[in-house]
């Protein structure tokens, strides 16, 4: 039995259509209820640990889609809670989709190397790393233009390896289906081209005039974003102005994982406008 969690967010949602259908294939949701009808599901709430025991029961693997969007401290129990029930109860393999490597700058990257290393500390769960690059759809909403057109976000020259979050989505359905040649392996799944902001705005028929972190920290701190989210979309802001998640520039893990070309990142967002 595969089991995946977090089949209402955006990552999950796209997991969960590409295994309709499927025998032995199971949702966790703490809303289960609003899993789409037909599909098999349990209530998984890595808040209530309590919850974890039987809705791992039975489960060979489990594709863990982090549960992030939350201080480090409440992420790690989290994933430590899910983990912990993993292996209580005898589960075989753990797929657990986390952040790319270049991302080690960024202010939300500890909760993932935290659940890497438990998950490699393990005694008795095989484990597979999926290191999951800034999606395209992240960058067209943090590069977004304003009403007058312009795309003021503080990226600079810099440029961002993004990938498209479907691409991801299938990526892990691949591995999760056939987990064994995947057990010990970390895979870094970033795009193939890099793009800047003068790049997006070509695409979006916009003009690009980056403005200051600064300003751009005092309108996210305006906005209806919780306070430990300032600090991640300003850090996600300069890692990208300051060269440090351009990606490796060619073909890489998520191409041999998807056994084709990923999508381009500017079409994702162009489409998305």
């Amino acid at each position: 039995m595969l089991l995946v969690t977090g089949v209402n967010g955006g990552l999950g949602a796209l997991v969960l259509e590409r295994l309709a259908g499927r025998e032995g294939v199971v949702a966790g949701s703490r809303t289960p209820q609003r899993v789409p009808a037909g599909v098999p599901a349990r209530l998984v709430d890595f808040d209530r640990p309590r919850t974890l025991a039987e809705a791992f029961t039975g489960v060979r693997t489990l594709l863990l889609i982090s549960a992030g969007a939350a201080e480090d401290d409440v992420v790690i129990a989290r994933h430590g809670a899910a983990i912990g029930a993993a292996e209580r109860a005898g589960v075989d393999h753990v797929v657990y989709t986390s952040l790319s490597g270049d991302g080690d700058h960024l202010p939300y990257a500890l909760a993932h190397r935290w659940t890497e290393r438990r998950l490699r500390a393990s005694a008795t769960l095989r484990w597979t790393v999926l290191r999951n690059g800034l999606y395209a759809e992240f960058l067209g909403a943090i590069a977004a233009p304003g009403p007058d057109g312009v795309i003021s976000a503080p990226l600079g020259d810099g440029r961002l390896a993004a990938v498209a979050r479907a691409d991801l989505a299938e990526a892990a359905v691949n591995v999760a289906l056939a987990p064994a040649g995947h057990a010990g392996r970390t895979y870094e799944l970033v795009g193939e081209r890099a793009v800047g902001g003068a790049e997006v705005a070509e695409a979006l028929g916009a003009a690009y005039r980056p403005g200051r972190l600064t300003d751009a920290r005092a309108a996210v701190a305006a906005s209806d974003a919780r306070d430990f989210q300032v600090p991640m979309v300003v850090g996600t802001y300069s890692a990208i102005a300051h060269g440090f998640l351009a990606g490796p520039g060619g073909p890489g893990d998520l191409a041999a994982l998807l056994g084709r070309a990923p999508r381009p990142a500017l079409e994702v967002i162009a489409e998305g406008r």
